[in-house]
């Protein structure tokens, strides 16, 4: 199961690094997206450390916590050590101290106080938009790239995405493709359609870092402008003066995934979308649901009933829901609100194929099960549920393994002579005397064949 935490982007917090620093102007966005994703304790030990130049014992920084708090005061030193927001110094006597990141410091400071060059270059000198967007409609264009990316994910043959994105997605593992064949959702891309909007914006964003220094992509330069859209304003504009082409290239597929709005390519100025700004606004996946507004197939909850015969009730209209329950089950009937499906052994085994455990498909049938299932215990048929993990293990009783046949033999001996050169190379790997067969594998078929021949022309 995909597990994603906001502070996992620790690795791309560059402040000390000796030979890649962020530009003053630059960092004071970065570090203060920084600052709003830690703990409230952690928070709390910073703002008391903010406007010290002297190291604090680390005695005294222990007492500003009870005794009964000690695991919650080790846990918030581990992140700021983590993070080196803060380090170890020692004092006079040799009592060991703790002392903020100066970088850090300065940059916080300048955010919270004001101070320092504009983060982004608004489109006021550019005059007015005669396409301006509301707040409404960049709402509406967020909702629908994030769709396009999540429909793709399950197959849908309405969704396109570029050769970049789809790639992005295979590299993240959440598809994969084979030698002419489109790609498929993979079992960690299965997980990631069951987080919520937050992790999923945030997991997908991790997955574009690790993959920007391959692209030629500046790695601080575009985080940095990725914090700093974090603090633009919902519904306004700005300019895209000044920038570099690395930049103006991340736009471009910032735009595709929906985090920004750019009427045309070659177009001066942007909209931020609100999926951007939330994007390190310190909000938990608790509320990212409410602030950013329902994303179809990611707020849709409490709507699947499972009977006791394998039938299967989706009551939504969310195509990227009916996609999911599709990719285990065989959809029967289809009305205004309601699905008809059927979980059969082979929509199992061929979720199974593609990767999805099951597992997984029972954690989607609990985690979207109707309130009217809530209701009973368990939540799921144990018919269901022992059959869908029975259907699994029929696949696990048998292991699949490439090879070449060779069969026809006109003698024992003849048989014989090739099965043991195949043995002593190491490339058997099944034989039957009695039938004079045996399978050799695919990196040995051209030794044993070679062999073979030079056997013949000996006899």
């Amino acid at each position: 199961m995909l597990k994603i935490s906001k502070l996992d982007y620790r690795q791309y917090y560059i402040l000390d690094i000796p030979d890649i620093r962020i530009q003053e102007d630059e960092a004071a966005a970065t570090c203060l997206a920084v600052y709003r994703e830690l703990p409230p304790l952690a928070k709390n030990y910073v703002m008391r450390m903010l406007f010290l130049d002297q190291p604090l014992p680390q005695a005294a920084v222990a007492l500003w916590v009870k005794k009964d708090s000690q695991k919650d005061h080790d846990q918030c030193v581990s992140v700021l050590s983590g993070l080196r927001l803060w380090h170890t110094q020692q004092l006079q006597g040799g009592l060991q101290g703790n002392i903020l990141n100066p970088i850090f410091k300065d940059n916080l400071r300048i955010a919270l106080l004001g101070g320092g060059k504009a983060w982004a270059d608004q489109g006021d000198s550019l005059g007015p938009d005669r396409h301006a967007r509301d707040v409404d409609s960049l709402d509406k264009y967020a909702l629908e790239r994030w769709e396009v990316i999540l429909h793709f994910m399950v197959g849908s043959p309405s969704a396109a995405v570029s050769q970049d994105l789809s790639q992005l997605l295979i590299q993240a593992g959440l598809m994969r493709t084979e030698a002419g064949d489109a790609p498929c959702i993979t079992s960690a891309g299965f997980q990631f359609l069951l987080l919520d909007t937050a992790s999923q914006l945030w997991y997908f964003t991790l997955q574009y870092l690790n993959s920007a220094q391959t692209r030629g992509m500046d790695l601080v330069e575009i985080l940095s402008f990725l914090f700093q859209l974090s603090f633009s304003t919902l519904g306004r504009d700005y300019s895209v003066e000044g920038m570099s082409e690395s930049l103006l290239t991340f736009l471009q597929h910032l735009r595709e995934f929906g985090l920004v709005f750019q009427r045309k390519r070659k177009s001066r100025r942007y909209y931020p979308t609100r999926l951007a700004i939330t994007l390190s606004a310190g909000i938990s996946a608790n509320t990212s649901s409410s602030v950013m507004g329902a994303i179809p197939g990611t707020g849709d909850s409490g709507f699947i009933v499972v009977e006791t015969n394998y039938r299967l009730y989706a009551y939504t209209n969310s195509e990227l829901q009916i996609a999911l329950v599709a990719l285990f089950s065989q959809c029967l009937y289809r009305f205004p609100n309601v699905v008809v499906a059927q979980i059969t052994r082979e929509s199992v085994q061929q979720a199974i194929i593609n990767g999805i455990t099951a597992q997984q498909i029972l954690h989607f049938l609990r985690t979207r099960a109707h309130p009217v299932m809530l209701k009973l215990n368990p939540v799921l048929p144990p018919t269901i549920t022992d059959q869908i993990r029975l259907w699994e293990l029929e696949r696990d009783r048998l292991q699949f393994t490439e090879g070449v046949l060779y069969n026809q033999f006109l003698s024992q001996a003849d048989f014989e002579v090739l099965r043991d050169r195949a043995q002593g190379m190491g490339c058997l790997v099944w034989q039957n005397v009695g039938q004079r067969v045996m399978v050799v594998s695919p990196e040995g078929h051209s030794e044993v064949k070679r062999f073979w021949k030079r056997q013949k022309s000996h006899t």
